[in-house]
């Protein structure tokens, strides 16, 4: 029956050590991603503050604040379920504790049982009794080894003891080292749904001037489309026009499909491109998606729909453009306001890094991965810094979060 329940705990304590080994490592992806949900909230918090409104900065700063809401909200979720995780981990460790509590009780009865009976026979004359009333010299061996035994078991007993005091005192410690991380992780999630309940009322009376002058900020919409559009037009025009020069170089015969017609080194090129499909570093070092690919409504005026053909980035002022891939320039666009566009060919794919303040490529010039190729422009009325980029299989366009990693 002893060895049955011997046999019992040492699983119990198995399966508790096991748990909470699998609960740990749980909990430190979610640790690291709740630390990292915090950094991009400062970081998004510091790129999007809050500067005096104007009026025509409207819409750009209802687009930052639902930005700024939706990080905050993921960070709440972070801190929700890394806190629902040490909840499992307090309950386990709990658990362990009183799992030791009741070894260390037993060890002790066992010790204590074994120091009186000890006690009963310690006198020196009832050692040596019990060897000299040997029947023989190899009982009187027998009997001299179970004492010393019996006093090496002993001594282990009392190390065992002391090991489980301290294992236990270090359980105890844990315990309250994880009851105060959720009291901290408790008193962060209440100050973040303080601000977003906050952002959100600011939100609301932003939305509420938008609804006012709905027809005035649909047609800044329409003009800002219709400038995108020309501009898309003239890349695409480059591109097509690059394509019938390098095909006219290469002796192609015109074809209507406008492909490039690619030698060894640039099918190996295009190839060694869509190996790295949703590996491809980000054109800038830092920043945000605040446009996404397609057709779609607008994020604020949700009456007006908008056309991107790749991804608009917004970042920190004076950052820098960075080629995604190894390739050749193949032209610097100069659009309006003196803005330039630079276009980069990976094979039959071509890169497209818009709105730049200036460059410092060539046409014809090789660049490697995460070259700077540019400045990126900043707009001095909304103090934006955005980069637009296009991601292109010949003149058909990609969607970017396809290929860039994480975007």
């Amino acid at each position: 029956m002893q060895f049955k329940l011997k046999h019992f705990l040492f699983i119990l304590s198995l399966i508790l050590s096991v748990n909470i080994s699998a609960q740990k490592t749980k909990r430190q992806v979610l640790e690291a991603r709740r630390v990292q949900n915090q950094k991009d909230q400062i970081y998004i918090n510091a790129l999007l503050s809050n500067t005096k409104r104007k009026e025509q900065n409207v819409l750009s700063d209802l687009s930052d604040l639902k930005y700024k809401i939706k990080t905050r909200e993921s960070l709440i979720t972070a801190i929700t379920n890394e806190s629902n995780e040490l909840d499992n981990e307090i309950y386990i460790n709990q658990l362990e504790i009183n799992q030791n509590k009741r070894d260390l009780e037993a060890l002790k009865k066992d010790y204590a049982d074994m120091i009186y009976k000890s006690y009963k026979s310690k006198s020196q004359n009832s050692r040596i009794m019990f060897l000299l009333s040997s029947e023989n010299f190899l009982q009187g061996y027998k009997r001299f080894q179970y004492m010393k035994q019996y006093t090496s078991f002993r001594k282990k007993q009392g190390e065992e003891i002391q090991q489980k005091t301290i294992e236990l005192q270090v359980l105890v410690d844990t315990l309250k080292l994880k009851k105060d991380l959720k009291q901290k992780l408790l008193s962060q999630e209440k100050k973040e749904k303080t601000l977003v309940e906050k952002e959100k009322k600011e939100q609301e009376n932003l939305l509420s001037e938008v609804k006012k002058k709905e027809n005035k900020y649909k047609r800044q919409i329409k003009q800002f489309q219709k400038e995108e559009a020309r501009i898309d037009a003239l890349i695409d025009k480059a591109i097509r026009d690059a394509i019938a020069a390098s095909n006219k170089k290469a002796g192609a015969t015109p074809s209507k499909s406008a492909e490039f017609t690619l030698t060894a080194e640039a099918k190996e090129l295009a190839s060694k491109f869509t190996l790295n499909k949703g590996k491809l570093p980000w054109p800038v070092e830092k920043g945000y998606v605040s446009t996404y690919y397609g057709k779609q409504p607008h994020p604020i005026v949700k009456s007006a729909t908008i056309q991107s053909n790749g991804v608009r980035i917004t970042t920190e002022k004076g950052s820098k453009a960075r080629a995604v891939f190894e390739g050749t320039v193949l032209a610097v666009q100069v659009m309006s306001g003196n803005k330039k566009a630079v276009l980069i060919q990976h094979g039959n794919y071509i890169s497209v890094y818009k709105n730049l303040e200036n460059v410092v490529v060539n046409t014809g010039d090789k660049v490697q991965t995460k070259e700077v190729i540019g400045t990126i422009f900043t707009d001095k009325i909304t103090d934006k810094t955005i980069l637009g980029f296009v991601l292109s299989d010949n003149t058909k366009t990609e969607n970017p979060t396809n290929w860039i990693y994480k975007m």
